[in-house]
């Protein structure tokens, strides 16, 4: 088997996803200079960070965090085009992992009961194939061991590309997008809603809106990565 490895390496080796180098052994997805390069978002965590003061006033997070900041022609807008539009799930996982890593070692998140992935509309679920939260929170819950609830909260609206909106188009654009099937799954919970990039934070509040009617529930947020200046 490692003679077969070893023939397909040599013939098909394995490249970054960022810069396009071959990776080494010990290498997965993303060489190690491109994964060190991937601005990290500075004070990502406790009170007043970055992502919290993004939604204030919006939503009544516990806790908000992300892991990276989305700067456009970066690695993190690579990574995102990968996981977004080019299929590569694996790599959705493994970013995963890194932010399970990240909500693990804060231990503000020690009390979360569950993961739920924000939904996409079925239809671009068809189209797309996945869903990149959702790929997103199975590499999380290696890491940062939680369930992962998928189907209670459903996007019963679609919605067109929020990308050349601004911050109000896109709030109209995420009215009454979102609901809750099973009411009493989520009651007294403290639920960690991931999505793959926060922007306006629009996606988050809409989700909220539905989520907001359960008795007793805790939201707090989580995202591979973060726009804006931080």
């Amino acid at each position: 088997m490692k003679f077969l490895s070893d023939f397909i390496r040599l013939f098909f080796p394995r490249a970054c996803c960022i810069c396009g180098m071959p990776l080494v052994e010990s290498e997965h997805q993303i060489c190690s200079a491109c994964l060190l390069d991937l601005p990290e978002v500075p004070s990502s965590l406790g009170e007043d960070n970055f992502v919290e003061r993004r939604l204030r006033g919006r939503i009544p997070v516990q806790n908000a965090t992300a892991l990276y900041v989305f700067r456009q022609q970066s690695g993190t807008q690579q990574v995102l085009h990968q996981i977004k539009y080019q299929g590569n799930e694996e790599l959705a996982v493994m970013m995963g992992e890194s932010l399970g890593l990240h909500l693990a070692a804060s231990h503000l998140f020690d009390t979360v009961d569950v993961i739920i992935p924000v939904p996409l509309h079925r239809r671009k679920q068809r189209r797309r194939g996945y869903n990149q939260s959702q790929m997103l929170c199975d590499g999380i819950a290696y890491t940062f061991p939680r369930p992962v609830m998928v189907g209670n909260l459903v996007r019963i609206r679609y919605t067109e590309t929020q990308t050349l909106k601004n911050r109000q188009q896109r709030l109209d654009n995420m009215k009454d997008v979102f609901a809750v099937g099973d009411v009493e799954a989520l009651r007294g919970k403290h639920v960690l809603l991931v999505d793959d990039v926060i922007t306006t934070g629009a996606t988050f509040e809409a989700c909220w809106m539905a989520l907001k009617h359960v008795e007793g529930i805790t939201i707090s947020v989580a995202a591979l990565a973060v726009t804006g200046d931080t």
